[in-house]
């Protein structure tokens, strides 16, 4: 059953995200993931959450999504994240 990772993230430092963006998309693609959105504009259409960079992340399954996240093959592309923005991540299992 497929999961997803949604993913919203505030970025501090562009330059240095441009690099993470660079990084990342290999490692998804290793663990059989794919971007469904990566950045394009939302919108609040009820309630108080105010989005900023949204990423949507299809998995073949929740192990696969966890075991990206989790992984060697991430780790520097997670790094360089962490140093220049701020984000929120979960993991939901599709139906």
């Amino acid at each position: 059953m497929s999961a997803y990772i949604v993913v919203n993230v505030t970025v501090k430092d562009p330059k240095r995200y441009e690099d993470y963006k660079v990084l990342a998309p290999a490692s998804i693609a290793q663990y059989g993931g794919k971007y469904l959105a990566r950045g394009g504009t939302s919108e609040t259409l009820e309630g108080s959450f105010k989005p900023n960079r949204m990423v949507i992340l299809e998995f073949p399954n929740v192990e696969k999504a966890k075991a990206w996240w989790a992984s060697a093959e991430y780790a520097k592309a997670k790094s360089i994240r962490r140093s220049c923005s701020e984000a929120d991540l979960v993991v939901v299992e599709g139906l």
